[in-house]
């Protein structure tokens, strides 16, 4: 018997099936999910033909493209060797390879590495850490957190303990711990009347009184350095990290980097704490850790915490953490050959001299429209505030969608754009080129002049 049903198409059948993550299901109706055949470079290439350029880096984790060779090969290479072990009183030699090579190249306090398997897991393991640490070296008092306004850390119960985003935590907060919250640095809408480039960073006040309040209650303190991602692209001054190190030494609490989105030259510096020259007591790393390929984290300690655990293991000092693919062998072949890459290829001196050149071009084409507010940028991180009136800095209206809105009119040009609310911006990969850009800066500038004509 012949069946008549029409076959369904590949969007189709995505829909009867997938819950995508940061997706209101209903909008796909009308604008369904792009079904990805392929990728090269910057670019992404959908079933029907259509190329996108991918200038968020699908969700700022694909640091050196998508596809790329020596990457392709050293995943390759190494699941002939070994695909998976478990990582408990096991190891290999691309896991202690990397180990090194993250011991050579981050901050000076850090020097233990604890593997897990996505960021959020790495902030959880940071908290936990944190916590065990005072619990255990006799103050069991310190066992809140604090962290910054507009932060995030990540979606799961802990991470989004310490985040401030209401957009993700709002309804889950009968579930959350109960943390310190410190208003953030905002520099494009300053209450001090003080310039990102001209301050003593004065909203460092805030912190000021928080610690003096609550820091003998308080184990760490979770930042994301020099940079609020999801808060719009947020640049902060690096004096900021400076005085929060030394505040933190005062009072003996701990400093949490989560450079989940800012580390491997994403801010124009391998990490964004080089810039202030400081070094956390923990760092959080993930997304551009294997150049965006495969689920990895790293937790990185200082000595001083990591000899708070090590003891006889009857004393009951192991930190209880796992989770079944850490320090798995494929994620760290392709962690170590983004790092080969970075050497040999001297990405971060390319990428500044490109960053330099698009913030020139970002200004000329984008700083002569009426809604543009602020055009804002750190490495090749670059950042484009939509407002009602420059002069006031009043935002749009949010109903509109406005960002949104772009972002459609954006598809349809083949540019992968994704604003944060009103603010547009290209977190692309490190080594894309000025022609690749030229598209990026000119189709986006078109998209926006669809939704807002001058």
């Amino acid at each position: 018997m012949q069946n008549n049903t029409p076959a369904k198409s590949w969007e189709q059948r995505d829909l009867s099936l997938i819950w995508h993550p940061c997706s209101q299901m209903k909008d796909y109706e009308t604008l369904p999910p792009i079904v990805v055949d392929h990728g090269k470079g910057v670019w992404l290439y959908d079933i029907h033909g259509k190329r996108y350029m991918d200038i968020v880096s699908s969700w700022w984790a694909n640091l050196l493209g998508h596809c790329q060779p020596e990457i392709n090969a050293a995943i390759k290479a190494q699941l002939d060797d070994l695909e998976h072990v478990i990582f408990a009183n096991f190891s290999h030699r691309p896991a202690i390879e990397l180990a090194e090579q993250l011991d050579a190249i981050t901050p000076e306090r850090i020097h233990k590495f604890h593997f897990n398997d996505n960021g959020s897991s790495a902030v959880e393991c940071a908290l936990k850490m944190s916590f065990q640490f005072y619990h255990q070296t006799g103050k069991p008092e310190k066992k809140r957190f604090m962290c910054l306004s507009e932060g995030y850390h990540g979606e799961t119960i802990g991470a989004l303990s310490v985040g401030s985003m209401d957009l993700f935590a709002k309804l889950y907060k009968p579930m959350m711990m109960d943390n310190i919250h410190v208003t953030a640095p905002d520099c494009y809408r300053c209450p001090y009347g003080k310039t990102r480039e001209h301050c003593a960073c004065e909203c460092f006040e805030h912190a000021e009184k928080a610690f003096a309040a609550h820091a003998q209650e308080t184990a760490a303190i979770i930042v994301e350095p020099l940079l609020q991602g999801c808060a719009g692209m947020r640049i902060y001054p690096p004096l900021y990290l400076k005085k929060l190190r030394q505040l933190c030494d005062t009072y003996d609490v701990l400093l949490i980097a989560d450079e989940i989105a800012t580390g491997f030259g994403r801010t124009g510096t391998m990490f964004a704490c080089d810039q202030a020259d400081i070094s956390p007591d923990i760092m959080c790393l993930s997304k551009g850790l294997t150049g965006g390929y495969l689920p990895m984290s790293v937790t990185c300690v200082s000595d001083r915490i990591y000899q708070a655990f090590y003891a006889d293991y009857g004393k009951g000092l192991s930190f209880p953490h796992s989770h079944t693919y850490a320090g798995n062998p494929i994620g760290c072949a392709a962690a170590l050959a983004v790092q080969k890459i970075m050497r040999e290829q001297h990405i971060l001196e390319k990428a500044a001299d490109t960053a330099k050149w698009l913030t020139a071009e970002m200004t000329r084409v984008f700083g002569q429209h009426p809604n543009v507010g602020e055009i804002r940028h750190i490495g090749l991180i670059h950042a484009i505030e939509l407002v009602k009136d420059p002069v006031t800095k009043e935002r749009l209206d949010p109903t509109k969608r406005t960002g949104y809105a772009i972002y459609k009119h954006a598809l349809k040009r083949g540019l992968v754009l994704r604003p944060l609310g009103d603010v547009l911006y290209f977190n692309p990969a490190l080594n894309i080129t000025r022609e690749e850009l030229r598209f990026a800066i000119d189709t986006a500038y078109a998209s926006l002049l669809d939704v807002l004509p001058v």
